[in-house]
């Protein structure tokens, strides 16, 4: 059980949580978490039984250190506390791995730190394979489940239905524990989703900054974007199959989907730019 009893007041804190597998193409979801847990120098609370959920035959435990004693890492879910002092809220970060099984009992455990830490809302990270080209913006969905929370931060309810992951599920039981919840999904392109897609997961941090008003510091996250985008794009374009399925591609998403240059639009991105500039978002925010 993770110890909550020594934690100083949070502010109201906002719960958000990534897992690696079957929810997680290119790894833009769980490496956002990961980038939070850094900028914002997130300490670590404690982490869950992994006996109680994880087939270490489905999730080998690791091996590291080339020099000296070398140790055993066995993998699980890990809760960070994170007091950005430029934030108007304190942050849990949630970072794991898709439980094997007993994910009534993994939520309960999960939920019952939050409520015991006083969170007020959730926010679910995932991200998919999609028929997407990567030399264009990559579309990020924002769902959620009560209308209030719909209305809350203008986003739409879901639609999906069929098999889900533990992304979907503790969204669920966080909306009907009464939390606020809300899920961010990035639609990563098919062809380049097996290695870490930095823009997918740059994509992401936008959209959460827009849902929650806040400014996240970006790191060496945008160049990294630059340089997936650039890597990829030469492997696109030395096989012309490739070269031409993409187009086709960036045919269809440019004739399907409208033009986000509105004037809100431009708006919001000029004021997120002046935060950041303000903010001294190249530094990392304790």
């Amino acid at each position: 059980m993770i110890d909550t009893s020594r934690v100083a007041p949070l502010r109201n804190p906002l719960l958000i949580a990534a897992f690696e597998g079957w929810n997680d193409a290119g790894e833009a979801a769980s490496d956002l978490v990961a980038h939070l847990v850094d900028v914002w120098d997130a300490e670590v609370l404690g982490e869950l039984d992994a006996d109680a959920y994880y087939d270490f035959q489905v999730n080998r435990p690791r091996v590291s250190g080339l020099a000296g004693e070398r140790t055993i890492e066995w993998r699980t879910t890990r809760v960070h506390i994170a007091r950005p002092h430029l934030l108007p809220r304190d942050v849990v970060l949630v970072q794991g791995i898709e439980p094997s099984f007993r994910w009534h009992a993994f939520l309960e455990e999960l939920l019952g730190v939050a409520a015991q830490l006083g969170v007020s809302d959730v926010l679910t990270l995932g991200a998919l394979l999609a028929d997407s080209p990567h030399t264009r913006p990559i579309p990020v969905s924002a769902t959620a489940e009560a209308s209030r929370d719909q209305a809350r931060f203008g986003v739409s309810g879901g639609t999906y239905e069929g098999p889900t992951g533990i992304v979907g599920v503790l969204a669920d039981a966080a909306h009907r524990a009464g939390l606020g919840s809300v899920s961010l999904w990035a639609a990563v392109p098919h062809y380049a989703g097996h290695t870490p897609s930095p823009k997918a997961t740059l994509a992401i941090l936008s959209r959460a900054e827009d849902l929650f008003d806040i400014t996240i510091p970006r790191g060496d996250l945008e160049e990294s974007a630059r340089a997936w985008e650039r890597g990829v794009e030469e492997v696109a374009q030395s096989d012309g199959d490739m070269a031409e399925y993409v187009r086709a591609l960036e045919e269809q998403q440019d004739t399907t989907e409208l033009p986000e240059a509105s004037g809100d639009a431009i708006a919001k991105e000029f004021e997120r730019y002046l935060r950041r500039r303000d903010d001294g978002n190249d530094a990392p925010q304790g």
